[in-house]
């Protein structure tokens, strides 16, 4: 059964301090109230550890590269950690169905620990991709793991102040990650900046067994593993990582194009499969899901500009690392702020916000790419913060009602938590995706860094330009439900 994912109601059902406002949405105190308080915190916190730590280690980077070498692994720094987040990702809901909240959740913050320790005691790049792999994968487990417990453990209508925290997190991950970063590469502590990472994790998976409910999931929620279509995405991501190590031209080529390949095996195998990694209702003709996700992912693909902004801003500007790093979260302020606006919209208002929003994304990259120069004067770097703001204003906008629309989208629990859970597994596979693709582009024009620079900022554009088109399908189908 399928519904409409911005007009949806709370039933008069609830009880009284379950209630919603006039207006249907919850409000913040009763969100951070004595009984959501704790599991809106572990939630949060699974999350924000995982973003801060994608963009901490991108300023830390020229420093880990200065010290241990490995230059020709950069890209790979991010992307290894994205892959591995993408498989953990797809088997959240199995590993909620069989764990329990508790128990997956420990499990997330323990492996991300293990791989943060790893990472800190690296004496040579090869090893540093060991523990970024392992960081993803108990990093991609908290992050679906976010999503995946809110439609269980809240009211529906404390939903979308949930989801918009849980977005939240993100913009504030990425806005503390690499200012965080850039403070620890100042002081050349980058080993420390892992030990950080390492002490919080632990932190939080004691708060998880005093927290979380402890037991397993439901039997129903026990799915098989969907082995054709994980193997098919994961040999989608490791083609277009190799894109950026081979030899420019047609080797490069033909990687890109096994990746494009592998990535129409996988939703073949998805939509024909019995088991699939995304919601069988994703496919199914005339619902809206399928343009939620690629909304997402389309928005998702821009984010990944802030992985390069501490390089660029170190390169181009002459900028110590800290101040590159705080360059670089201009973005996710813009993410935040506008978050904070758009979370209390209506739904009507949520449509247009959402039409907005790739608009300016990929006009806030555009104005940046274009924007980037050999000797960068203080005006023109001003000028990038504030296109990258106007771009991540846009991601804010529009991010919490796409995961509500996606949450939304059944009535049936399984399905909804899979979809829930999904929306984590379309921002990893975006990220994943447009990180390998970067890093080609940023290869190509590696005699000159300004050209680099271009290049993968206007190639980014490319994939966020193409979210003007399915937020269009998705308000149209919506407006059809």
């Amino acid at each position: 059964m399928t519904r409409n994912p911005l007009n949806t109601s709370v039933k008069a059902a609830n009880p009284p301090e379950d209630r919603p406002r006039a207006d249907g949405v919850g409000s913040w105190s009763e969100l951070f109230s004595g009984r959501h308080a704790m599991v809106v915190s572990i939630l949060a916190g699974g999350i924000a550890l995982y973003a801060m730590n994608l963009y901490f280690t991108a300023a830390l980077l020229p420093s880990i590269v200065g010290d241990i070498g490995g230059d020709r692994y950069y890209a790979w720094v991010a992307t290894g950690f994205l892959m591995a987040a993408v498989i953990a990702s797809m088997l959240v809901s199995r590993i909620l169905g069989n764990w329990g909240g508790a128990k997956a959740y420990l499990t997330g913050f323990l492996v991300f620990a293990a791989g943060a320790a790893i990472n800190a005691a690296s004496p040579a790049m090869e090893i540093l991709l060991v523990g970024r792999v392992i960081q993803g994968f108990g990093g991609g487990l908290l992050a679906g793991l976010g999503y995946a417990v809110i439609r269980t453990a809240l009211p529906e209508h404390l939903w979308a102040r949930a989801a918009g925290l849980m977005s939240a997190m993100w913009g504030v991950g990425t806005l503390v990650g690499p200012a965080t970063g850039g403070l620890f590469a100042e002081f050349g502590a980058w080993r420390w900046a892992f030990v950080l990472l390492m002490v919080v994790a632990v932190v939080l998976a004691g708060l998880t067994l005093w927290a979380l409910p402890r037991g397993g999931g439901s039997a129903s929620d026990r799915t098989a593993i969907p082995m054709l279509p994980l193997a098919l995405l994961t040999s989608a991501a490791a083609a277009f990582s190799l894109s950026s190590a081979v030899s420019p031209g047609a080797p490069t080529a033909i990687t890109l194009g096994v990746g494009v390949a592998l990535i129409a095996g996988f939703l073949v195998a998805e939509k024909r499969g019995r088991v699939s990694v995304l919601p069988k209702l994703t496919y199914a003709q005339g619902n809206s899901l399928k343009w939620i996700y690629l909304t997402v992912a389309a928005l998702c693909a821009g984010v990944m500009t802030e992985n390069f902004v501490p390089l660029f801003g170190q390169q181009l500007g002459g900028l110590s690392p800290l101040v590159a790093g705080l360059l670089g979260a201009a973005l996710s302020v813009g993410w935040v702020l506008a978050q904070t606006f758009s979370v209390g919209l209506a739904a009507r208002s949520a449509r247009r916000v959402i039409l907005l929003a790739p608009l300016m994304l990929t006009g806030g990259l555009i104005a940046y790419g274009l924007l980037q120069a050999d000797t960068a004067s203080t005006p023109r770097m001003i000028a990038w913060g504030v296109a990258l703001f106007l771009a991540g204003a846009g991601i804010g906008l529009a991010f919490p009602h796409l995961s509500v629309a996606a949450m939304s989208s059944t009535a049936d629990p399984a399905e909804g938590a899979k979809a829930a859970a999904a929306l984590n597994t379309t921002q990893l596979i975006s990220y994943t995706v447009t990180s390998a693709i970067a890093g080609t582009l940023l290869r190509l024009g590696d005699a000159s860094p300004v050209d680099s620079a271009r290049l993968m900022t206007i190639g980014i554009t490319v994939l966020t330009a193409l979210g003007v088109v399915t937020t269009f399908m998705a308000t149209r189908f919506r407006s059809r439900a």
